[in-house]
Formats: C-alpha cells, structure tokens, sequence
C-alpha cells in the first residue's frame, strides 16, 4: 500500500472496531447493549492495535492528525507530508463511520435516545465545560503522543507485536482519563464521523454538537505539540 492508502485503511479499521463497539454497546436491542466503559475502552484498544497493524510497514500507523503533527514538530515525520496524512486520515475515519452506520442501521431506527445516537460517531462530555474539556482532551493526547514516541525507540521493538504498546497505551488512557469527555485524543476519529453523523439520513437524529465540536480537534492538537516539544528538548 501507499502511505496515503495505509492511513485511510488503518483509519477506517480503527474506526469500526472503535465506533462499532460504542454502537453495541449504547444503541437499543444490540447484543451488547449497556455493556459499559470496559467494553468500549477494550473494543477502541483492539481497533488502534488493528489499525496501527495494518497500515504501520506503509506509513508508519499515524492515524491521528494529532500524532503526525506531533512527529513532525518532533522531527522525525516531513512536513510536507502532514497535509496528506491528515486528509487520509480524515476520509478513513468518515468511512468507517459509514460503515458502523450501515451494520447497525437497524438498531439506530430501533434507538430514542439522540444522544447515545450520536455518541457511536464522536464524543461529548459528561459535565460540559470547555476549561476543564480542553484540559482533560489535551492531557490524554500528551500521554498518547509521549508514549508513541517512547515506544518508537529501537530497543523497544517487539517485531511484529509493534502495535500492541500503543493500543495499551489507549487502553489505559480510556480507563484513566476516558470518564469527562470519552478521551477523543485523535480530532480525526472525532470531527470526521460528526461530519457523517450531520450528513446521514438517521432517523430522528439530533444537531451534531458544533458548540463541542472544536475542542476535540484542538485539544488533541495542542497536547501532540506540547508532548513533541517536551520529548525533544527534554527527554531526547
């Protein structure tokens, strides 16, 4: 694969294992129904793990614009290739909404409640605050950003489990921080399916949140920087 076609394939496998077990979980008559925040942290693990597998020989498994912003302040990633990572990354994750979207059709005509319609696309907080949102998004994106780059270093190489330190990484990260925003940590994963969650025609659906909709994609963005920033002139 090219890099570009890598990080839409790895991006669109994160997606639908991501947004697909929030979909089990949250939405009416599913077999997993009110499975929990352990079920869905585990089931956004094993997306970044399959993710990261698929597309890493080809593009490195960025998947996150917050993470390749954050190479590339870091000095390890071109910048001339940040625009198009972020564009694959972009059409992966709306693709992947789609598809969670076209499997679980049924159980979103099956469902009421607006909001857990919605929440199987992208985030929200749990008490709203935009102080305290950021804070969290940006904490839990430096912890992410970090951690990629300390695991990146050679004598931590576990050949071909190489995408299993990251999608622990997100695991904890989710059990952690997940419980004020649900732990976006990827503006990607979030901005992209709220764009096809506005687009769909889902039946009884509410606004896509635009009010939110930016600290999700800051957020994340600034932690990668600081995170890039503090790996390179302090711990490099």
């Amino acid at each position: 694969m090219s890099p570009f076609l890598a990080e839409i394939t790895g991006t669109a496998l994160l997606m639908i294992l991501g947004g697909g077990v929030v979909a089990n979980v949250v939405l009416d008559k599913t077999k997993g129904n009110n499975g929990g925040l352990i079920a869905i942290t585990f089931g956004w693990a094993v997306g970044v793990f399959t993710g990261v597998y698929a597309a890493a020989a080809a593009s490195g498994g960025h998947l996150n614009p917050a993470v390749t912003i954050g190479l590339a302040v870091e000095g390890s990633f071109d910048w001339a290739l940040v625009p198009s990572y972020i564009l694959a990354q972009f059409i992966g994750a709306m693709l992947g909404a789609v598809i969670v979207w076209a499997s679980y059709r049924q159980h979103f005509n099956a469902t009421q409640d607006a909001n857990a319609k919605l929440a199987v696309f992208c985030t929200a907080p749990a008490i709203r605050s935009a102080e305290h949102n950021f804070i969290t998004e940006l904490v839990g994106t430096f912890i992410l950003v970090l951690g990629a780059l300390l695991l990146s270093k050679p004598e931590m190489k576990l050949g071909a489990l190489d995408a299993l330190p990251i999608a622990l990484l997100v695991l904890g990260i989710g059990l952690s921080l997940g419980g004020p925003t649900g732990y976006a940590i990827n503006p990607a994963r979030d901005l992209g399916p709220r764009i096809i969650h506005a687009l769909l025609p889902i039946k009884n659906k509410r606004d896509s949140d635009w009010n939110y909709a930016w600290i999700p994609v800051v957020a994340p963005i600034a932690g990668g920087v600081l995170a890039a920033l503090f790996f390179r002139f302090i711990l490099k």
